[in-house]
């Protein structure tokens, strides 16, 4: 149980933003809004904060608002045991709500600690693979990887891809596939079998590049959840989050995405034929753009052409196409896609100056 309440309660009119920091140092996916009694008013969830996002919410909104706004949904009440309820009625009540948290109240109502699905179902290691797209050639990245596949780019001290494996592994993540092309000997021969990097790793060699997704063909079968990630990402994405929310919503493919914000550097006029309407100066224009991460069930699998070239854009296609669940989960933690130059300059300042944070 966690007692320490110091990064779990939060006021009703705490930003999300700040709830979001909560959430990050608590590491428990969840904070708790009260009074100033510690009486619960609500909670707020990791996923509660990313469908905010997609709804267009901002993050200096306050957390009033975020809870307003869940009332339309299944359970706009906190779902709270008593103090001192047995860890198998907690589990029940947590798999009959669907919950992986539960506030603990004392015989006055007031908030005295929170339980999780993961105190009482302990499992360092996730039950998930992943898989590491590696086989491009980085052709916009040249001269670096004449000798290299953009993967092995040393970011820091180390290689880009020995990052990811390493962010894969804190995560509880322990059976990792790379699909290599390009120069797969450089990494073959710097990973092994993924022994020392503690993972094991299985290499899906592609003779001919096939495509984002076609390298799954080659694959066996996982009877899990797949984590699908592009050797070029740089992120703190938060894997498990990812997979609760990927849960939460009985999704087929989970995509990850992120906000971009375009500047138009021009007055924007609307017209309705000749007629002017509406006169716009320099609009910024936001959208979520594809940010190269997905999560995917074992029922995509027939979906998938058997080595064919393939992308995930056209996997997403013929799952909406299927009237398949498709969710996308934005990425508020610290993202670059180092598909150019500028890009890998920018990944070399945020590693040695520390700023792979949110």
């Amino acid at each position: 149980m966690v007692s320490d309440l110091t990064d779990l309660c939060i006021a009703f009119t705490t930003s999300i933003r700040q709830a979001l920091a909560c959430i990050d140092r608590n590491a428990k996916g969840i904070v708790l809004v009260t009074d100033p009694e510690r009486r619960l008013l609500g909670t707020i969830t990791d996923g509660d904060v990313r469908r905010a996002i997609l709804a267009g919410q901002s993050l200096d909104a306050s957390v009033g608002e975020l809870l307003a706004y869940k009332v339309g949904l299944l359970y706009p009440q906190p779902v709270t045991a008593k103090a001192g309820t047995e860890r198998t009625v907690l589990l029940q009540l947590m798999q009959e709500r669907d919950v992986r948290q539960v506030p603990l109240l004392d015989a006055d109502g007031l908030v005295v600690g929170l339980i999780t699905l993961d105190e009482l179902l302990p499992e360092k290691v996730l039950p998930l693979q992943a898989v590491i797209m590696a086989g491009g050639s980085g052709t916009r990245l040249r001269p670096l990887t004449e000798d290299l596949p953009k993967p092995m780019l040393p970011v820091g001290d180390r290689p880009l891809l020995e990052l990811i494996i390493e962010q894969l592994r804190e995560a509880g993540i322990r059976q990792v596939n790379i699909t290599t092309h390009y120069k797969a000997e450089k990494i073959t021969e710097h990973f092994g079998d993924g022994r020392a990097f503690g993972v094991e790793l299985n290499y899906v060699s592609e003779d001919r590049p096939l495509g984002t997704a076609g390298a799954l063909g080659l694959m066996e079968r996982s009877q899990g959840p797949l984590l699908m990630i592009n050797g070029d990402i740089l992120t703190r994405v938060d894997f498990r989050a990812m997979l609760a929310y990927h849960q939460e919503h009985s999704a087929d493919l989970t995509v990850a995405v992120r906000q971009y914000d375009l500047q138009v550097p021009y007055g924007v006029i609307e017209c309705n034929g000749p007629v002017v309407r509406r006169l716009s100066e320099k609009p910024l224009l936001s959208f979520f753009v594809n940010a190269g991460i997905y999560l995917l069930q074992p029922s995509v699998y027939p979906f998938i052409p058997n080595g064919d070239r393939f992308d995930m854009t056209d996997l997403i296609q013929r799952l909406l196409e299927a009237d398949r669940q498709v969710v996308s989960f934005p990425i508020l933690e610290y993202w670059i896609d180092i598909g150019q130059l500028a890009d890998y300059e920018q990944a070399q300042k945020d590693v040695n100056d520390g700023r792979m944070g949110r």
